[in-house]
């Protein structure tokens, strides 16, 4: 466990003795010292680790805005701060946000480390909390731990799964799979769970500039939870929709508006500067476009585990069963639906655009080739295929009746049609998601997908079109954002029905809140999956409610444990 209050005072201690004479500066120049009141108060992050380097993260809150600040940072091989290896200076000012962000390299594998972050003012030295980070295996086959979490939406609830996370035991990773803040204002999603706690968005507005966007990150890391998650290990973070609209896509996003929001790309890079300043990711190579956040990490010979971009780059279109179905006459939804399947199967839609695509196959490739024993996809949307069960049948007049959201209750009559249930995930990309699976198999790889987006938990068996399996699924649950079943709260064994609906699904909760365990060794993967008590409570409990595992030579198939 990680203890961050203690350790801060600690790192207190270590920078008042050491840092004054501190003369390791990576541009060459004398520190600056700032005229006022400085402090970190959105905590201390580090992410995209490799077996030699990782990203370090902060931010300073000033009492002036304009004057560039020059921000120290320390690394030690010990918690107690007293080995430091590395340490040199970053300048940061109002350009960057005050955000601070440094790519410290000369490390050794497979090894954890300690950092803080200091600023010398007139009067003192003020010095950051401590950090817990760790450096990826260059080879062995050392099990790998880590935390897979997604969907955070703050007024919904307390972050007491981030809470939780940074009381795990020597993590490897925490792999955020995105959505990792939400764009509504008080009046959209949340706004009214957000008035009953006591905890709406900042700003008051949906946010759709530079300055709205940074507002909002400072807001979620002002949290406690969240810093103390980001301070016990580095972060592995893809982005969903939500960091920029809600079900973005590389032209627009359903909730933006071009007549009152203006025009998308600018929105889109605004969204995805504050992304690269407030996150702990190293920033895509000058070449490439900002959002082509796709990379991968290597775990020693264990796993390799591939971000992808599923949403700013490459994704075509939304097509969205609300707006294909709205007013149609029943007399015409046969046809309708005809029409949008045409559609949706068309083979030129993409969900990674071709340029990822023909990089991912290269990724898995060489993961084969050099013997890791995974390849895990850190992917947004589910991928395995899900139908919902016919709730026409499934659900008796009561029921019905005691479902009263305006969006689920049009879905009842839709679920008897035997369509996809969301076409915003790979359901919505039949061709691309069979490009990935041939891809998979031409590599050789043995396939494990790790999916956020749903607010509910699932274990999938992944199968091609012709039946093949191609891997497994684990879907993890949000950290507040309310899954189905907050909407369908009467239906008992939801999940079940799911699973008997869909031949992919083992199985699936809709209900709850929290954060899945994984471990990867050479022989097996096993995921389990916890629940918090309550988030809208200070006090909770976490209680671990399934574990599923798949074998190295058993075939790509889910048993429980």
């Amino acid at each position: 466990m990680v203890d961050v209050t203690r350790r801060g005072a600690l790192g207190l201690v270590g920078g008042a003795m050491g840092l004054a004479g501190c003369q390791v500066l990576t541009d060459g120049d004398a520190q600056i010292r700032y005229s006022g009141t400085a402090a970190f108060d959105h905590g201390v992050a580090s992410g995209d680790p490799q077996s030699d380097r990782v990203i370090l993260w902060t931010r300073v809150s000033i009492d002036k805005e304009g004057p560039v600040v020059e921000v120290i940072w320390r690394v030690f091989e010990d918690e107690q701060l007293t080995r430091e290896v590395r340490s040199g200076a970053v300048r940061s000012s109002l350009e960057q946000d005050y955000t601070v962000k440094t790519d410290v390299d000369g490390l050794n594998p497979a090894t954890e480390y300690f950092y803080t972050f200091s600023i010398q003012t007139d009067s003192k030295i003020v010095v950051s909390p401590v950090g817990r980070t760790k450096t990826l295996a260059a080879g062995g086959d050392a099990p790998v731990r880590a935390a897979m979490v997604s969907c955070t939406n703050y007024p919904f609830g307390l972050f007491h799964t981030y809470d939780a996370i940074s009381k795990l035991e020597k993590l490897d990773a925490v792999i955020h799979l995105g959505d990792y803040l939400y764009e509504y204002g008080v009046d959209g999603y949340g706004g009214k769970a957000g008035a009953a706690l006591g905890r709406n968005h900042e700003p008051a507005t949906e946010i759709t500039t530079l300055a709205d966007y940074r507002r909002r990150h400072a807001q979620y890391k002002s949290e406690k939870a969240l810093q103390d998650a980001h301070a016990c290990a580095p972060w592995i973070c893809t982005w969903d929709d939500h960091e920029t609209a809600d079900n973005s896509y590389r032209t627009g996003a359903a909730n933006h508006d071009p007549k009152s929001e203006g025009v998308w790309s600018n929105r889109k890079q605004m969204a995805v500067q504050a992304y690269l300043e407030w996150m702990p990711v190293r920033d895509p190579v000058a070449s490439s476009a900002r959002s082509a956040m796709w990379r991968s990490f290597d775990f020693g010979d264990v796993a390799s585990i591939v971000c992808l971009e599923t949403r700013l780059t490459g994704r075509s279109k939304e097509i969205d069963w609300a707006t294909e179905m709205h007013e149609v006459a029943q007399e015409d939804v046969k046809e309708r639906v005809g029409e949008v399947m045409t559609r949706v199967n068309d083979p030129e839609r993409t969900m990674l655009g071709r340029k990822q695509e023909a990089w991912l196959s290269e990724t898995l490739t060489e993961s084969v080739k050099t013997n890791k024993s995974w390849q895990v996809l850190a992917n947004q949307t589910i991928m395995a295929r899900v139908n919902p069960p016919d709730f026409t049948k499934k659900l008796s007049a009561e029921d019905k009746d005691l479902i009263t959201e305006p969006r689920v209750k049009p879905f009842i009559d839709f679920s008897a049609l035997g369509l996809p249930l969301n076409l915003d995930a790979w359901d919505g990309f039949p061709a691309a998601r069979e490009r990935l699976y041939s891809a998979s198999k031409s590599a050789g790889a043995r396939l494990i997908t790790l999916t956020g987006d749903t607010h509910t938990a699932w274990a999938n068996n992944l199968a091609d079109k012709d039946g093949e399996s191609r891997g497994v699924e684990f879907g993890c649950t949000s950290v507040t954002s309310p899954g189905f079943g907050n909407y369908m709260p009467s239906v008992d064994k939801l999940g079940e029905l799911f699973s008997e609906a869909n031949d992919e699904v083992v199985w699936h909760d809709p209900h709850g809140n929290g954060f899945t365990l994984l471990e990867f060794s050479s022989d097996d993967v096993k995921a389990d999956f916890f629940k918090v008590s309550t988030i809208r409570e200070p006090d909770y409990t976490l209680t671990r409610v399934a574990g599923f595992s798949t074998q190295y030579n058993g075939q790509g198939t889910l048993e429980s444990f």
